[in-house]
């Protein structure tokens, strides 16, 4: 089961019992059809998650915070410390700051780390016994 509001905070929200706490962005440009997607998907499964809902991106941006990230947000990222995103925009030109870079400095992820495993029955596979973890470093660009 899944609870989400849009701009009530988490101690305004109708909450799950034993949910985990989320900062959801649904961001710009094909961003907000990604989520509904995936929200679905999260649905389906059964996770038990209580959203909050905060802005990021161009509308940011436009309406004068200089790094794309509202303080309700930088606010619920410290209260959940979990985010679910999807692609955001920065505005071309202009020396603005990635907000994906501003993200990943601000929190200290330096990492990007991906599990890969084989499916195998499930999934046919040349390589049924993989199961290798790929470690990227992720300070470029700041």
């Amino acid at each position: 089961m899944i609870a989400m509001t849009e701009s009530k905070s988490l101690n305004e929200q109708q909450q799950l019992p034993g949910a985990v706490d989320v900062t959801l962005v649904r961001g710009d440009g094909i961003g907000p059809e990604i989520m509904d997607a995936t929200l679905k998907v999260l649905k389906a499964a059964g996770a038990r998650l209580n959203f909050h809902e905060v802005s990021m991106g161009l509308d940011v941006y436009q309406s004068g915070e200089s790094s794309g990230i509202s303080p309700e947000a930088w606010d619920s990222i410290a209260k959940t410390g979990l985010i679910l995103k999807v692609p955001i925009s920065t505005p071309l030109g202009g020396g603005v700051k990635s907000l994906n870079v501003t993200l990943r400095k601000t929190l200290g992820l330096y990492a990007n780390v991906r599990p890969c495993n084989s499916f195998t029955p499930f999934v046919k596979s040349h390589f049924p016994q993989m199961d290798v973890v790929i470690i990227r470093e992720n300070e470029e660009d700041t």
